[in-house]
């Protein structure tokens, strides 16, 4: 098929690391039936996350307000700050989704480990932040995959490029 306007071949996107948090969470609060789900709130404790062009910690204070969707999928919307190594603060707003066949998201629900092939798991992290160092991350879209083992949860970060 011929696009009328097209001169050449459109570029094909790639992936570049940005860096790989393991992001420790507490105990799910329940918070109930919705309209379409389960709302479950999942506190952020802490963590880590190294990459090329940054580092650093996962502040304690965030948390990810999940839906268990009547279908099985689970929506994702987390929020947490990450500190670099030389002290600047980044906001972080990452939604997503995570789903499997029922037998697997049973066994996450139970806190098991399960091989991450065996479901998926992508978010796409947004971030904020006032430190002239990283305002390149404004101007760049991302996309993650996760990871949930029992007491933490294990994010790579992409940049698209």
């Amino acid at each position: 098929m011929k696009i009328e306007g097209l001169q050449k071949i459109p570029i094909e996107p790639s992936l570049r690391l940005l860096y790989t948090s393991s992001v420790e969470v507490g105990p799910p609060m329940v918070v109930g039936d919705i309209s379409y789900g389960e709302r479950r709130i999942i506190p952020i404790t802490g963590g880590a996350f190294a990459g090329p062009r940054l580092s650093g910690r996962v502040l304690p204070g965030g948390a990810d307000w999940q839906v268990i969707r009547r279908d099985g999928i689970t929506e994702l919307e987390a929020r947490y700050t990450l500190e670099t190594d030389d002290g600047a603060l980044i906001y972080v707003y990452n939604w997503g989704i995570r789903s499997g066949s029922k037998e697997v998201m049973e066994r996450l629900a139970r806190g098991e480990e399960v091989d991450p092939a065996e479901y998926y798991f992508r978010t796409r992290p947004v971030f904020e932040t006032g430190a002239p160092k990283y305002q390149w991350l404004h101007g760049i879209i991302a996309m993650a995959t996760g990871e949930r083992l029992p007491d933490k949860v294990i994010i790579t970060a992409y940049e698209l490029t």
